[in-house]
């Protein structure tokens, strides 16, 4: 056992690498990437597009990537990922350089690929792990964001104005951050996972996965948790600058949230480990809610920053808590399918809200203020469904076994 855990703690130590380092770029994209969109867009109501492309890409490779890991391993998995956003922050620059938005949106989707492989971080700390240790594990490589959250809002700071063209160099950053992928991934010790005889059991259809109660909650729980979180923060910059306020403070808002995203990790798996997942995943929706009714209450920079740093709270209880849920409702050779599958699910959900947000907030109203209190009450309905659902796992998991 002792052995397991020090090679479980040196693959955490990785990812939590990973997370703090390429993790940065994603914090630097959503501080960024409305504003390029709005400088490169023809129309005011796709400018968050580019972004919901990020998403797209993510979505629509989470599958496949899962399945390449499954065959191939984590560290060639995680190498193709950080590939595509090398070759996305080439792109994004190029499109920057020349004004295309299209180009632009080409980038973006290809970084989205990146954002997949970011996300398997936290199941391939599992891997390794004890049952024991999983939620820790996973913690542990979530507070590598809380690094991320400090370094990405710097490097956006420090190459603000360094070119004429404006983000040009922030998209250098990003290119450069992805070049150590290479290298962190080369000290990654997680086997390829072996080739599982017929014998040993029926092959589970996504259907049968599906109406698993355990699976299908987390996927809904982890869904609404990222993609409301990624509904307010995808319009936060525009908010922030068309209530009248700068650019640096909109990046000093995001930074707080990113900061507030990852620091609860600290202690996250404890709580997990302690009090049960449903209970954590059910504060952090809590907590969703109340960031959603502060954002409503004002523009103020106090409610916006306020709201945005529930909205990370949140995020890190319902999204953490949902994936503990889930890590332990499959075999080892469904890992690659079932985790692919809830990926695939959670970011089809921040795509459509990512999608949803820019035209809620420039084209639901007049003034910036009314497109803001229509993000917000978009959150209610979702908010009480994933609430419902925990609910309904709750008192089925309490309801006696009838035996006949």
């Amino acid at each position: 056992m002792s052995a397991q855990i020090a090679r479980a703690r040196r693959n955490v130590i990785v990812l939590f690498a990973a997370q703090a380092i390429l993790g940065a770029q994603m914090s630097m994209i959503f501080i960024v990437g409305g504003l390029a969109g709005k400088m490169l867009a023809p129309h005011p109501c796709i400018v968050t597009l580019p972004l919901s492309m990020i998403i797209l890409g993510t979505a629509l490779s989470a599958r496949p990537l899962a399945r390449f890991m499954q065959n191939h391993g984590r560290r060639a998995g995680f190498l193709v990922a950080v590939g595509s956003g090398t070759i996305g922050a080439m792109i994004c620059a190029l499109a920057i350089w020349t004004g295309s938005f299209w180009l632009f949106m080409t980038g973006s989707l290809l970084t989205g690929v990146y954002q997949a492989g970011q996300g398997f971080y936290r199941f391939a700390a599992t891997d390794t792990a004890p049952e024991s240790f999983a939620p820790r594990a996973i913690s542990w490589v979530m507070v590598g964001g809380l690094i991320a959250a400090i370094l990405g809002p710097a490097l956006v700071r420090y190459t603000d104005g360094i070119t004429a063209v404006p983000f040009l160099a922030t998209y250098g950053a990003i290119f450069l951050l992805n070049l150590t992928g290479p290298v962190l991934f080369a000290f990654l010790d997680i086997p390829k996972p072996e080739a599982q005889p017929l014998a040993t059991g029926a092959t589970r259809s996504i259907g049968d996965l599906l109406r698993s109660p355990r699976i299908l909650v987390a996927m809904i729980c982890g869904t609404v948790s990222y993609a409301l979180m990624n509904l307010m923060m995808t319009s936060t910059s525009l908010a922030v600058v068309g209530c009248g306020f700068e650019q640096k403070d909109a990046a000093n808002i995001i930074g707080l949230h990113a900061l507030a995203m990852f620091a609860p990790s600290f202690f996250t798996g404890s709580l997990i480990t302690r009090f049960g997942a449903e209970r954590i995943v059910a504060i952090g929706l809590a907590i969703l809610t109340l960031a959603g009714g502060i954002a409503l209450a004002g523009v103020d920079l106090a409610n916006f920053y306020v709201a945005l740093m529930l909205l990370g709270v949140g995020w890190n209880f319902g999204y953490i808590g949902a994936t503990a849920m889930l890590t332990g409702t499959y075999r080892a050779d469904e890992r690659g399918r079932v985790q692919g599958i809830n990926d695939a699910v959670v970011f089809s959900g921040v795509f459509l809200a990512s999608l949803s947000s820019g035209g809620l907030m420039n084209c639901a109203g007049g003034s910036a203020q009314q497109g803001w209190s229509a993000v917000t009450l978009t959150m209610l309905p979702f908010l009480m469904l994933a609430a419902a659902a925990l609910i309904w796992l709750t008192r089925s998991q309490r309801r006696p076994t009838t035996v006949g």
